[in-house]
């Protein structure tokens, strides 16, 4: 087929789809009945799939076939975006808040500012931090479990930039990196800027399966696994010790990479001990104070091997330079008084009146979640589809995320519901609505 007539078939159906005769959620012709209607060769029919799916246009499910998406419905909704349509009620994106934190702020830069050491904060610090921040830090994560020297702690603006200086420092482009089928999409996103092959692993109940990970290092050269053990996003598991210990044995008989993703272990009581803490010359551990204090304070830490902290304090100095210094210092003092601790504490118990909530709105409908975190994920009945109920529920002005921007692969039809960015009386008027829309478009 001439390149112009191949063209002709994608235009034709882009067009047929954004004038609305093709629907939203409507199966397209599989591969080989495009390919007869259309006189051409199965691999070109498949090649217009590729590009309509590349364009955002379709999408297809292995032992499904190929559907229209829903076009109106911005794509990677409720996670490329950093807040939801005007009006909206936001179970998107998580920024969760607790009474009276703009007033411990006005306290703290009080306080700041009548320190003797404000001038301090008007000149470069080293780049990883200084050695009483680092100190504060390590301090911290004996909470986690996780007992590290201040030398091995780099202070980073935000846990998403943690994860960036750590791909920058210690990976390659085209190297494989394993990843959970279902994962976190800002590592998906720098897997894309820094030119990462991700590999989806299946899960195993409560993580990556250690099995299908030694599988794959003994067919690919894995140089990485990213993994989030202690309250998983989306999906809220907490891995358990003997999961945890056969990933690290897989980790070590291969050299692999780890990297933990810590950002939501803060949510978890009596987790097992991080990856971090079985295999510390593997692995990098990352959190931050953005989901355990507030969405503003870009304030990260990076917690390495020695033979990595030079490599990651030079990513650090081509990105950001170094922390921003009155952000470290207010978050550092509330390291030491105990206030991160107190607001911790207080976000496990919002958060767990919150699924409270959800199990008293969603009954007996399927729903995978851990009872202290800030997220649910709502797996859909078949023949329903994800991007047409968040459509819906848009048009009832509620924002939510499909399994899209989560999955590394072919994406499950799947909401995934944040319910830590808005007050709880907007959360029961969402939830209700979330449940009438599925139960409304259920075949």
């Amino acid at each position: 087929m001439a390149q112009a007539r191949y063209k002709q078939v994608v235009d034709r159906m882009a067009a047929e789809i954004h004038a609305g005769a093709l629907a939203p959620g409507s199966r397209l012709p599989t591969h080989r009945e495009l390919a007869q209607r259309e006189g051409m060769a199965l691999v070109t029919a498949s090649r217009v799939y590729a590009e309509l799916a590349t364009m955002g246009l379709v999408s297809g499910e292995t032992g499904r076939g190929s559907f229209v998406r829903e076009t109106a419905l911005p794509r990677g909704h409720g996670v490329d975006q950093q807040t939801a349509p005007v009006d909206a009620i936001d179970l998107s994106f998580n920024y969760p808040s607790t009474p009276g934190q703009a007033e411990l702020l006005r306290a703290a830069l009080r306080q700041l500012a009548a320190s003797g050491d404000l001038e301090a904060q008007l000149r470069y610090p080293p780049h990883g931090g200084r050695l009483h921040e680092r100190v504060a830090v390590a301090q911290h994560l004996q909470l986690r479990g996780l007992r590290v020297d201040a030398s091995q702690v780099a202070l980073v603006s935000g846990a998403q930039h943690g994860l960036a200086t750590t791909v920058m420092a210690l990976l390659q482009p085209g190297d494989v990196v394993a990843i959970d089928a279902l994962s976190y999409p800002g590592f998906k996103l720098l897997a894309e800027a820094h030119r990462l092959e991700l590999l989806a692993l299946p899960s195993a109940g409560q993580g990556p399966d250690p099995e299908a990970l030694q599988a794959l290092c003994q067919r690919r050269r894995v140089r990485a696994v990213y993994t989030m053990p202690t309250l998983h996003n989306p999906m809220g598991w907490v891995m358990s010790a003997s999961h945890r210990r056969a990933l690290v044995a897989v980790a070590r008989r291969h050299g692999l990479l780890i990297i933990e993703d810590a950002a939501y272990a803060y949510l978890a009581e009596q987790a097992p001990p991080p990856l971090a803490a079985l295999a510390p010359e593997l692995t990098v551990y990352i959190n931050g104070l953005s989901k355990s204090v507030a969405a503003g304070l870009r304030v990260g830490f990076v917690v390495a091997p020695s033979p990595f902290l030079a490599q990651i304090e030079r990513a650090i100095r081509a990105t950001t330079w170094n922390a921003p210094g009155v952000m470290t210092a207010l978050a550092c003092g509330w390291l030491n008084d105990g206030t991160v601790e107190r607001l911790e504490t207080e976000k496990r118990q919002d958060a767990q009146a919150r699924q409270g909530l959800l199990s008293e709105l969603m009954q007996g409908m399927r729903c995978i979640r851990h009872p202290s975190s800030y997220f649910a994920w709502l797996p859909l009945m078949e023949e329903q589809r994800a991007d047409k109920v968040a459509m819906a529920l848009l048009a009832q002005g509620v924002s939510v995320s499909t399994a899209q921007p989560f999955a590394s692969g072919a994406a499950p039809q799947a909401l995934r519901l944040a319910l830590g960015s808005v007050s709880q009386e907007a959360l029961r008027s969402a939830l209700l609505k979330v449940r009438r829309t599925i139960e409304s478009q259920a075949y």
